[in-house]
């Protein structure tokens, strides 16, 4: 990891700080429950916003249509083209906009 320090000793880093968010996600064929890391100063439509390809989500669980997992993986990239629709799974600090 690299440092670099401004003229008063401030600290800078290549690290982003990110906070996990439990969702649920649905697809045009999959319902999937899994961690999305967002930047700390930013909501999850912000993640959604941003312009790439894939959403990456961390311990997931594809679920089938009894809602019981098919599949549980570490990780997995979700193609956003294919997503239809995202619920947070706790309400996060700042409104209904999210």
């Amino acid at each position: 990891m690299s440092f670099e320090y401004d003229e008063k000793g401030k600290i800078y880093t290549n690290v982003v700080r990110k906070k996990a968010v439990n969702a649920i996600l649905q697809t045009t064929t999959h319902l999937m429950r899994g961690t999305l890391h967002i930047r700390q100063d930013q909501r999850v439509k912000d993640e959604l916003d941003l312009n790439e390809s894939f959403l990456a989500l961390t311990d997931v669980s594809v679920l089938g249509m009894d809602g019981k997992p098919i599949h549980q993986v570490p990780f997995l990239a979700v193609c956003r083209s294919q997503i239809v629709w995202v619920i947070p799974d706790e309400i996060e600090e700042g409104g209904a906009d999210e």
